[in-house]
């Protein structure tokens, strides 16, 4: 894959410095920058119960370090402003046996970066900056991002976020209307230092995939009234995927509760390489045996969540049809699919897969302990195709989190995620499980401090 001698995030500050020079005192820059630093404390235990393939249980514990700082912008028609990220993962505890990466294909461990020697290293860090440019109600921005868009969304599961470098257009010239485009060219693994190229599940061997380094995306979310917004998005990795995407955001006041609906639909095809060329396909299953091939899926779905008196009470389905698994961006070290099925350990995404589940949520602030929640969910996918015939899994997640409401360790948050998933989801060749059975606690401790 292709790596950069200038990064993206050097010229995007040159970008802000030469439009700062024209206005370095300019009141907006300063009056408006804000700045804080968020402590993660994170621990994951991982454990396969099922199958002998590795790993069987995977185990690390870090402390990170998130520095955040967002300029205004400078006074005058054009603004100019600079945006900057500073990561830092520490090593607390993680031996080799429970780190576990298989150099050979794979960038890292559950949370850190792998060395020479397959063990975690002791840190890891990297600094993004962000050059704007602001006319109007338009912004321009380039150098690291961090999108949350229906194509594209970046990871912040594990001790670091994930982070995208590249250009983005927003614009909100037009009433209740946000219009907005970009292309992204890298990314750093929420547990690498390394900028890399762009790929999907089934072609991201780390070591010898294929990684392309252009993908364009644009899109619209229109308002329609205070309580409806459609939703249109495309997306295009180069010789991967096209994709379309088109969502409904709906809150309607029932009785003494709101039910809130979320429904999407995506297109998705081939594109370039990935329609001919063997090195590209992605996973799914195509007939006779034939495990990968071309982007072809269609997603729709719909989640439906009643909220009264602190209780939240929900329900979804979600169907997937086509020959291929769901495709989004993903260079197989952690990435976030924008479906109502991705949740703590499974995502739910593969060919004619049908997914129903069911959340609650409590918050106990109606019980008099404000700052303390708890979410649960279950899911229940089937139909999936395999060479094996029709497979199924299921997951269930539980979610207990405080946050401390006031005094002198206002906002100090301490959060206990538990998950576990069953699959009878075959390898090929032997039609036993490959998603073995896994049991996952994370513990989360976090704290931000202002700075500006």
């Amino acid at each position: 894959m292709k790596r950069r001698t200038l990064t993206q995030s050097s010229l995007a500050l040159a970008i802000a410095a030469a439009g700062l020079a024209q206005s370095a005192v300019a009141g907006g820059f300063i009056e408006d920058s804000k700045a804080n630093l968020t402590l993660r404390n994170f621990y994951i235990n991982t454990d396969n119960r099922n199958g002998t393939a590795e790993p069987s249980k995977q185990e690390e514990w870090g402390q990170g370090f998130l520095l955040n700082y967002t300029s205004g912008f400078t006074e005058g028609t054009v603004g100019f402003g600079v945006d900057a990220l500073g990561l830092l993962g520490v090593r607390l505890d993680s031996g080799k046996g429970t780190h576990y990466n298989p150099t050979s294909s794979s960038f890292s461990g559950t949370v850190f970066p792998t060395d020479g020697d397959g063990r975690a290293v002791d840190d890891f860090s990297h600094l993004g900056a962000t050059g704007k440019v602001k006319v109007s109600s338009t912004v321009l921005q380039y150098g690291t991002l961090l999108p949350k868009l229906p194509v594209v969304t970046y990871n912040d599961g594990r001790l670091l976020p994930q982070t995208f470098e590249g250009g983005q257009v927003t614009s909100n010239e037009f009433k209740d209307l946000t219009l907005l485009g970009g292309q992204l060219e890298h990314m750093k693994g929420r547990s690498s230092s390394n900028n890399e190229g762009l790929s999907i599940a089934g072609a991201n061997n780390a070591r010898t995939g294929e990684f392309v380094n252009k993908f364009y995306y644009g899109g619209a979310d229109y308002k329609l009234t205070k309580d409806l917004t459609l939703q249109y998005y495309y997306g295009n990795l180069q010789d991967f995927y096209k994709q379309h995407f088109l969502g409904l955001q709906h809150n309607w006041a029932i009785g003494p509760g709101v039910l809130k609906s979320d429904l999407r639909y995506f297109h998705s095809s081939d594109d370039g390489k990935n329609g001919h060329d063997k090195a590209f396909y992605t996973n799914g299953y195509y007939g006779n045996g034939v495990t990968k091939g071309e982007v072809d899926n269609r997603a729709w779905s719909g989640l439906f969540t009643y909220t009264v008196s602190g209780h939240s009470f929900g329900a979804g389905y979600q169907q997937l049809s086509g020959d291929s698994d769901f495709p989004f961006i993903n260079n197989g070290d952690g990435a976030t699919a924008y479906l109502i099925t991705d949740v703590q350990i499974g995502k739910f995404l593969r060919a004619g897969e049908r997914t129903w589940q069911v959340r609650y949520g409590y918050d106990f602030a109606q019980a008099g302990l404000p700052g303390l929640t708890f979410q649960t969910l279950y899911l229940h996918g089937d139909n999936i195709d395999t060479k094996y015939g029709d497979k199924s899994e299921w997951e269930r997640d539980i979610s207990l989190a405080y946050v401390i409401p006031d005094g002198t360790f206002k906002g100090l948050g301490f959060t206990w995620k538990n998950a576990a998933l069953r699959s009878g989801l075959p390898t090929a060749g032997s039609g036993t499980a490959t998603q073995r059975d896994q049991d996952e606690n994370r513990l989360i401790v976090s704290y931000t401090i202002p700075l500006l």
